[in-house]
Protein backbone atom coordinates (compact mmCIF):
# COMPACT_ATOMS: atom_id res chain seq x y z
CA UNK A 1 0.00 0.00 0.00
CA UNK A 2 1.15 3.38 -0.55
CA UNK A 3 1.96 5.62 2.35
CA UNK A 4 1.93 9.12 0.69
CA UNK A 5 -1.09 11.55 1.25
CA UNK A 6 -1.66 14.90 0.77
CA UNK A 7 -4.09 14.95 4.14
CA UNK A 8 -1.45 14.36 7.02
CA UNK A 9 -2.23 11.35 9.98
CA UNK A 10 -1.87 10.43 13.30
CA UNK A 11 -1.95 7.56 14.94
CA UNK A 12 -4.01 6.25 11.71
CA UNK A 13 -6.51 9.35 12.18
CA UNK A 14 -6.66 11.50 9.17
CA UNK A 15 -6.81 15.21 9.74
CA UNK A 16 -10.36 17.03 9.43
CA UNK A 17 -10.62 20.04 7.28
CA UNK A 18 -12.03 23.66 7.88
CA UNK A 19 -12.43 26.48 5.50
CA UNK A 20 -12.14 29.43 7.48
CA UNK A 21 -15.94 31.08 7.41
CA UNK A 22 -16.46 34.76 7.74
CA UNK A 23 -16.36 36.21 10.90
CA UNK A 24 -14.76 39.23 12.99
CA UNK A 25 -12.20 36.56 14.74
CA UNK A 26 -8.72 37.91 15.08
CA UNK A 27 -6.72 34.65 15.67
CA UNK A 28 -7.40 31.01 14.68
CA UNK A 29 -7.78 29.78 18.12
CA UNK A 30 -10.72 32.33 18.82
CA UNK A 31 -12.52 30.77 15.21
CA UNK A 32 -12.60 27.32 15.98
CA UNK A 33 -13.97 27.98 19.85
CA UNK A 34 -16.83 29.63 18.71
CA UNK A 35 -17.45 27.41 15.33
CA UNK A 36 -17.22 23.94 17.60
CA UNK A 37 -18.73 25.76 21.68
CA UNK A 38 -18.77 21.50 23.03
CA UNK A 39 -14.50 21.89 22.99
CA UNK A 40 -12.95 24.25 26.12
CA UNK A 41 -10.64 26.49 25.13
CA UNK A 42 -8.01 25.19 26.86
CA UNK A 43 -8.60 21.71 24.79
CA UNK A 44 -8.01 24.02 22.15
CA UNK A 45 -4.67 25.71 23.20
CA UNK A 46 -3.12 21.79 24.42
CA UNK A 47 -3.91 20.37 20.64
CA UNK A 48 -2.39 23.79 19.60
CA UNK A 49 0.64 23.31 21.75
CA UNK A 50 0.87 19.45 20.61
CA UNK A 51 1.22 20.30 17.13
CA UNK A 52 -2.45 19.05 16.12
CA UNK A 53 -3.57 21.96 14.48
CA UNK A 54 -2.20 22.46 10.91
CA UNK A 55 -2.58 24.95 7.67
CA UNK A 56 -3.38 23.50 4.33
CA UNK A 57 0.18 23.12 3.99
CA UNK A 58 0.61 20.36 6.58
CA UNK A 59 2.49 22.66 9.16
CA UNK A 60 1.13 22.55 12.75
CA UNK A 61 0.03 26.21 13.66
CA UNK A 62 1.38 28.84 16.63
CA UNK A 63 -2.02 29.47 18.94
CA UNK A 64 -1.56 32.63 17.92
CA UNK A 65 -2.06 32.36 14.27
CA UNK A 66 -3.90 34.79 12.86
CA UNK A 67 -7.42 33.97 11.39
CA UNK A 68 -7.48 35.05 7.39
CA UNK A 69 -10.81 34.38 5.85
CA UNK A 70 -11.35 31.22 3.42
CA UNK A 71 -7.98 29.38 5.04
CA UNK A 72 -8.44 25.93 5.14
CA UNK A 73 -7.26 24.29 8.65
CA UNK A 74 -6.69 21.14 9.36
CA UNK A 75 -7.07 19.43 13.14
CA UNK A 76 -6.98 16.25 14.99
CA UNK A 77 -10.27 15.41 16.58
CA UNK A 78 -10.08 13.59 20.20
CA UNK A 79 -12.49 11.94 22.51
CA UNK A 80 -10.94 11.34 25.96
CA UNK A 81 -11.13 7.98 27.46
CA UNK A 82 -12.85 6.72 24.34
CA UNK A 83 -14.05 2.88 24.79
CA UNK A 84 -12.17 0.10 22.89
CA UNK A 85 -14.88 -2.14 20.83
CA UNK A 86 -14.00 -5.55 21.49
CA UNK A 87 -14.82 -6.87 17.97
CA UNK A 88 -12.20 -7.28 15.18
CA UNK A 89 -12.82 -6.12 11.77
CA UNK A 90 -10.75 -8.28 8.99
CA UNK A 91 -9.68 -7.54 5.56
CA UNK A 92 -11.33 -9.39 2.80
CA UNK A 93 -9.62 -7.93 -0.34
CA UNK A 94 -6.39 -5.64 -1.09
CA UNK A 95 -5.31 -4.19 -3.86
CA UNK A 96 -3.74 -0.54 -5.01
CA UNK A 97 -7.42 0.98 -5.64
CA UNK A 98 -9.65 -1.16 -3.31
CA UNK A 99 -9.99 -2.40 -0.36
CA UNK A 100 -12.71 -4.61 1.21
CA UNK A 101 -13.25 -5.05 5.04
CA UNK A 102 -15.89 -7.17 6.88
CA UNK A 103 -16.73 -4.66 9.88
CA UNK A 104 -18.34 -6.28 13.02
CA UNK A 105 -21.22 -5.47 14.69
CA UNK A 106 -20.69 -1.74 17.41
CA UNK A 107 -17.91 -0.52 15.02
CA UNK A 108 -18.50 2.82 13.12
CA UNK A 109 -17.30 3.13 10.14
CA UNK A 110 -15.90 6.82 10.13
CA UNK A 111 -15.84 9.06 13.23
CA UNK A 112 -18.57 10.52 14.80
CA UNK A 113 -19.29 11.59 18.65
CA UNK A 114 -17.36 9.13 21.05
CA UNK A 115 -15.55 7.52 18.71
CA UNK A 116 -12.39 8.11 16.96
CA UNK A 117 -9.97 5.64 16.80
CA UNK A 118 -12.49 3.20 17.64
CA UNK A 119 -13.86 3.23 14.23
CA UNK A 120 -12.94 1.27 10.82
CA UNK A 121 -11.54 3.70 9.16
CA UNK A 122 -9.36 4.76 11.70
CA UNK A 123 -7.88 0.61 12.63
CA UNK A 124 -7.73 0.17 8.86
CA UNK A 125 -5.38 3.39 8.08
CA UNK A 126 -2.86 1.73 10.65
CA UNK A 127 -3.44 -1.73 9.72
CA UNK A 128 -2.48 -1.09 5.90
CA UNK A 129 -0.61 2.16 6.36
CA UNK A 130 -2.90 3.76 3.58
CA UNK A 131 -4.25 7.68 4.77
CA UNK A 132 -5.72 7.98 1.58
CA UNK A 133 -8.31 5.44 2.58
CA UNK A 134 -12.18 6.38 2.14
CA UNK A 135 -15.37 4.64 2.64
CA UNK A 136 -17.12 4.41 -0.63
CA UNK A 137 -20.71 4.09 1.17
CA UNK A 138 -21.44 3.24 4.74
CA UNK A 139 -23.48 1.08 6.77
CA UNK A 140 -25.00 1.53 10.27
CA UNK A 141 -22.60 1.25 13.39
CA UNK A 142 -25.57 -1.42 14.19
CA UNK A 143 -24.69 -3.48 11.47
CA UNK A 144 -22.21 -5.72 10.49
CA UNK A 145 -20.76 -7.07 6.68
CA UNK A 146 -18.99 -5.81 3.66
CA UNK A 147 -17.70 -2.70 3.06
CA UNK A 148 -15.84 -1.08 0.07
CA UNK A 149 -13.03 1.67 0.36
CA UNK A 150 -11.41 3.48 -2.21
CA UNK A 151 -7.34 2.82 -2.04
CA UNK A 152 -6.26 5.55 -4.37
CA UNK A 153 -7.03 8.69 -4.71
CA UNK A 154 -7.00 8.78 -8.32
CA UNK A 155 -9.40 6.28 -9.26
CA UNK A 156 -11.83 7.14 -6.31
CA UNK A 157 -14.38 8.73 -8.92
CA UNK A 158 -14.29 5.37 -10.85
CA UNK A 159 -15.88 3.21 -8.38
CA UNK A 160 -17.79 6.17 -6.88
CA UNK A 161 -20.00 5.90 -10.11
CA UNK A 162 -20.74 2.70 -9.63
CA UNK A 163 -22.95 3.83 -6.85
CA UNK A 164 -24.33 6.52 -8.28
CA UNK A 165 -25.09 4.94 -11.28
CA UNK A 166 -26.76 1.81 -8.80
CA UNK A 167 -24.22 -0.31 -10.70
CA UNK A 168 -23.59 -2.11 -7.35
CA UNK A 169 -26.31 -5.05 -6.16
CA UNK A 170 -26.10 -4.83 -2.38
CA UNK A 171 -27.42 -8.04 -0.53
CA UNK A 172 -28.55 -8.00 3.51
CA UNK A 173 -29.60 -10.80 5.07
CA UNK A 174 -31.81 -10.13 8.71
CA UNK A 175 -33.69 -11.85 11.54
CA UNK A 176 -36.96 -10.37 12.44
CA UNK A 177 -40.18 -11.80 12.91
CA UNK A 178 -42.84 -13.31 10.54
CA UNK A 179 -44.80 -12.18 8.18
CA UNK A 180 -47.25 -15.12 7.39
CA UNK A 181 -49.85 -13.17 5.21
CA UNK A 182 -47.77 -11.50 3.22
CA UNK A 183 -46.89 -13.42 -0.28
CA UNK A 184 -43.00 -13.10 -0.85
CA UNK A 185 -41.08 -11.85 -2.48
CA UNK A 186 -42.63 -8.12 -1.98
CA UNK A 187 -40.99 -4.51 -2.71
CA UNK A 188 -41.35 -1.50 0.32
CA UNK A 189 -41.44 1.74 -1.85
CA UNK A 190 -42.21 4.73 0.45
CA UNK A 191 -40.62 8.39 1.73
CA UNK A 192 -38.43 8.50 4.47
CA UNK A 193 -37.53 11.86 6.22
CA UNK A 194 -35.56 12.29 8.77
CA UNK A 195 -37.83 12.24 12.79
CA UNK A 196 -37.44 12.91 15.95
CA UNK A 197 -34.53 12.54 17.67
CA UNK A 198 -32.73 13.60 14.96
CA UNK A 199 -30.98 10.47 14.69
CA UNK A 200 -34.18 8.55 13.67
CA UNK A 201 -35.70 8.18 10.30
CA UNK A 202 -39.39 8.22 9.33
CA UNK A 203 -42.07 7.31 6.81
CA UNK A 204 -44.45 10.30 5.39
CA UNK A 205 -46.64 10.61 2.67
CA UNK A 206 -45.42 11.19 -0.86
CA UNK A 207 -43.76 10.25 -3.41
CA UNK A 208 -41.22 7.13 -2.65
CA UNK A 209 -37.74 8.46 -2.86
CA UNK A 210 -36.71 4.38 -1.18
CA UNK A 211 -37.29 1.31 -2.30
CA UNK A 212 -36.04 -2.41 -1.01
CA UNK A 213 -37.07 -5.86 -2.41
CA UNK A 214 -37.70 -8.46 0.09
CA UNK A 215 -37.89 -12.23 0.08
CA UNK A 216 -37.43 -15.01 2.49
CA UNK A 217 -34.48 -17.32 3.18
CA UNK A 218 -36.13 -19.61 5.82
CA UNK A 219 -39.35 -19.66 8.22
CA UNK A 220 -38.33 -20.95 12.11
CA UNK A 221 -41.64 -20.49 13.53
CA UNK A 222 -41.58 -16.82 15.32
CA UNK A 223 -38.45 -15.70 13.54
CA UNK A 224 -37.77 -15.56 10.13
CA UNK A 225 -34.90 -14.87 7.92
CA UNK A 226 -34.97 -12.49 5.46
CA UNK A 227 -33.12 -11.09 2.25
CA UNK A 228 -32.95 -7.64 1.82
CA UNK A 229 -31.93 -5.65 -1.22
CA UNK A 230 -32.06 -2.20 -1.46
CA UNK A 231 -32.40 -0.53 -4.65
CA UNK A 232 -32.03 2.89 -2.69
CA UNK A 233 -29.78 4.03 -0.06
CA UNK A 234 -31.52 6.00 2.23
CA UNK A 235 -30.67 6.00 6.06
CA UNK A 236 -31.61 3.26 8.33
CA UNK A 237 -33.73 2.44 4.89
CA UNK A 238 -33.74 -1.22 5.44
CA UNK A 239 -34.68 -0.97 9.26
CA UNK A 240 -37.45 1.45 8.81
CA UNK A 241 -38.95 -0.69 5.76
CA UNK A 242 -39.49 -3.49 7.96
CA UNK A 243 -40.59 -2.06 11.42
CA UNK A 244 -42.83 -0.39 8.98
CA UNK A 245 -44.05 -3.89 7.62
CA UNK A 246 -44.58 -5.10 11.24
CA UNK A 247 -41.56 -7.08 11.47
CA UNK A 248 -39.00 -4.96 13.14
CA UNK A 249 -35.34 -6.38 12.78
CA UNK A 250 -34.54 -8.61 15.88
CA UNK A 251 -33.14 -6.38 18.72
CA UNK A 252 -33.38 -3.08 16.71
CA UNK A 253 -32.42 -0.26 19.16
CA UNK A 254 -34.32 2.63 17.63
CA UNK A 255 -37.10 0.97 15.37
CA UNK A 256 -40.06 0.78 16.00
CA UNK A 257 -39.66 2.29 18.92
CA UNK A 258 -36.20 3.28 20.95
CA UNK A 259 -35.56 0.68 23.49
CA UNK A 260 -31.79 1.25 24.73
CA UNK A 261 -29.64 -2.22 24.66
CA UNK A 262 -26.75 -1.51 27.17
CA UNK A 263 -23.51 -3.27 26.28
CA UNK A 264 -22.82 -5.83 23.03
CA UNK A 265 -24.17 -8.51 24.02
CA UNK A 266 -27.40 -8.25 21.77
CA UNK A 267 -26.52 -7.25 17.86
CA UNK A 268 -28.81 -6.17 15.82
CA UNK A 269 -29.54 -9.01 13.21
CA UNK A 270 -28.80 -7.07 10.33
CA UNK A 271 -26.13 -8.57 8.32
CA UNK A 272 -24.59 -6.57 4.69
CA UNK A 273 -24.41 -9.91 3.34
CA UNK A 274 -22.39 -9.77 -0.10
CA UNK A 275 -21.52 -6.72 -2.51
CA UNK A 276 -21.50 -7.48 -6.59
CA UNK A 277 -20.38 -5.47 -9.50
CA UNK A 278 -18.43 -4.93 -12.06
CA UNK A 279 -15.00 -3.71 -11.90
CA UNK A 280 -14.92 -0.09 -14.09
CA UNK A 281 -11.41 -0.70 -14.08
CA UNK A 282 -10.34 -4.28 -14.87
CA UNK A 283 -14.32 -5.46 -16.32
CA UNK A 284 -13.67 -8.29 -14.04
CA UNK A 285 -17.04 -9.34 -12.58
CA UNK A 286 -16.19 -8.80 -8.47
CA UNK A 287 -18.48 -10.73 -5.83
CA UNK A 288 -17.21 -9.91 -2.06
CA UNK A 289 -19.41 -11.58 0.94
CA UNK A 290 -19.00 -11.16 5.02
CA UNK A 291 -17.71 -14.07 6.73
CA UNK A 292 -20.08 -13.20 9.80
CA UNK A 293 -22.98 -14.85 10.95
CA UNK A 294 -26.53 -13.75 12.09
CA UNK A 295 -27.67 -15.94 15.24
CA UNK A 296 -30.82 -14.95 17.27
CA UNK A 297 -31.54 -16.35 20.78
Amino acid sequence: MRTTSSNPTTDGLAASRLQLPPGSWTTVLDCLCERFPAIPRDTWIDRFARGRVLDATGTALHVDAAYRLGAEIRYFREVVDEPRIPFEESVLHVDADLVVADKPHFLPVTPAGRHVRETLLSRLVRRLGNPDLVPLHRIDRDTAGVVLFSANPATRDAYQSLFRAHRIRKRYEAIAPALPALAFPITRASRIVPGEPFFRMQEVEGAPNSETRIDVISRDDALWRYALEPVTGRKHQLRVHMAALGAPIHDDPSYPHLTPIEGHARPLQLLARSLDFIDPLTGSQRHFETRFTLQAD
